[in-house]
């Protein structure tokens, strides 16, 4: 079998909505000066590091994100990789959507109009077969459901095991393997602790 990609997660920057706690979903927001700010700390890190592929949601927030970092030249846009779809509970806060259906979470819905948590897991398990055997190091900017869900995919997890699996703005995740199995090299770093140490 050949070798596993090594996967490099970027969240991106900052949004009103992920201040507030807001579901923003396929919501195509802007980022904050202060995310705009953290996506230049991303660039920090990456340090124009090269990858075999990049690929990139089209939403906003990750193309700003990613054209900070200083790769949205080389980066394909990808809906595959973007935001779960919430349905008609984009724009709630989890306080709201709990007053309205007892014990909600993401996890377990309901998400009426939204995608199902299978639906996510399906889009991501389509992207990590199309990038497990790439040459290099394949980089994914984009969100932190989404990113989730694919790292659940990626080891061999059920996606609600992503709940587990916590992700903040302008955050770096690096997939790839330990030993022969899928594994996470680094979590949720961020201003560069720890990315140094791991990674091609």
């Amino acid at each position: 079998m050949a070798d596993r990609a090594e996967v490099w997660l970027v969240r991106h920057g900052e949004t009103e909505w992920s201040v507030t706690g807001r579901h923003s979903g396929r919501r195509d927001l802007p980022l904050t000066a202060r995310g705009e700010n953290e996506a230049r700390a991303v660039a920090a890190v990456l340090g124009g590091r090269p990858f075999g592929r990049v690929l990139c949601s089209p939403l906003q927030r990750a193309r700003r994100t990613c054209d900070i970092a200083g790769y949205l030249d080389g980066a394909v846009i990808d809906p595959e990789v973007q935001e779960w779809d919430y349905g008609d509970c984009t724009g709630y806060t989890q306080e709201e959507l709990s007053a309205r259906f007892p014990d909600w979470n993401v996890w377990k819905g309901p998400l009426p109009n939204g995608e199902s948590i299978e639906d996510v897991a399906a889009r991501a398990r389509r992207v990590a077969a199309r990038i497990r055997n790439s040459a290099g190091p394949v980089a994914l900017f984009a969100h932190g459901h989404f990113l989730r869900v694919f790292t659940t995919q990626w080891l061999g997890l059920a996606p609600a095991a992503g709940r587990h699996l916590a992700l903040e703005t302008s955050s770096l995740c690096i997939l790839g393997e330990d030993a022969g199995f899928p594994a996470i090299r680094a979590w949720n770093v961020r201003n560069g602790e720890g990315a140094s140490r791991v990674g091609s």
